[in-house]
């Protein structure tokens, strides 16, 4: 099998990192979880699933604990090209119903019609070639079968500071994909996806967990091309970003005592289902 993985996600995402990164990123709304269960019939569980990008397993460990998908999931196999996220994902979750191999969205070695579901969380903005994915996903889906693709971002609409943060970290990007480029929506344009699959039906969820400063920084850290950066300018990052929430334009207080305010998401997920 040739792995090809993007050059910021492979640098970036090394061994060494995944602990921290399974640490600091948030989880999934329950609501999102629910949703997806519901755009696949009662009648097909248990299901096969296919979760390409799995990462460090925090999707899949939303997943496994979620009530609505107790008794849904027959096998599921992870996907994840991360000799490190891999060994964390296989450290973290504890499952015999649940595998993980090495493989990327376009080569992930599951058999013909296999598969009743694809899930990819937080993981598509680093594909390659689309079309060669949406191929790869056609072939592996039964004639029933649909993709899903989730995001959890933050709220740059719910507050200043969220979006000041978001900036401060983009602006070392130097090109990096991210979700807010549209990167799926140029996806879905492509001649494969429109041959193969259905006109992609969305919704999304406003959510907030509970941050402080130290969530803030920590978060921030563990972006790909954060991660990469020397150690002056990495602290120069974490500096910024302390300003930016020593103003804290539009923080909405928890507990001021402690530190503690409304960490706003926008979990979003897209369902495109095989022709």
């Amino acid at each position: 099998m040739t792995i090809n993985v993007h050059p910021y996600s492979q640098a970036g995402f090394a061994t060494g990192t995944s602990e921290f990164y399974d640490q600091v990123r948030p989880s999934y709304p329950a609501e999102c979880l629910s949703y997806i269960r519901g755009q696949v019939p009662e009648s097909t569980a248990p299901l096969n699933i296919v979760e390409i990008g799995a990462g460090t397993g925090i999707f899949t460990r939303a997943l496994l604990t979620h009530p609505d998908w107790a008794t849904s999931i027959g096998t599921l196999k992870a996907i994840e090209p991360s000799d490190g996220m891999r060994d964390f994902w296989t450290k973290s979750v504890k499952d015999n119903r649940c595998t993980i191999i090495n493989g990327t969205f376009d080569d992930t070695g599951v058999e013909d019609g296999w598969a009743d579901l694809i899930i990819i969380a937080q993981a598509f903005h680093w594909c390659l070639d689309y079309g060669k994915a949406f191929t790869e996903f056609a072939r592996i889906l039964n004639k029933d079968g649909a993709a899903v693709f989730v995001w959890n971002l933050a709220d740059r609409e719910a507050a200043g500071w969220v979006a000041q943060v978001q900036h401060c970290i983009e602006a070392r990007g130097n090109g990096s994909p991210r979700f807010r480029l549209d990167v799926l929506r140029q996806a879905f344009s492509t001649a494969e996806y429109t041959s193969l699959f259905r006109s992609q039906e969305e919704k999304q969820w406003a959510h907030h967990g509970v941050a402080s400063e130290k969530t803030i920084t920590d978060r921030a850290q563990s972006w790909s091309y954060i991660t990469m950066l020397p150690p002056d300018e990495k602290a120069k990052v974490v500096d910024d970003i302390k300003c930016i929430l020593e103003r804290g334009d539009g923080r909405v207080w928890i507990n001021k005592e402690q530190g503690m305010y409304q960490d706003p998401h926008m979990a979003r997920a897209f369902i495109s289902r095989k022709k």
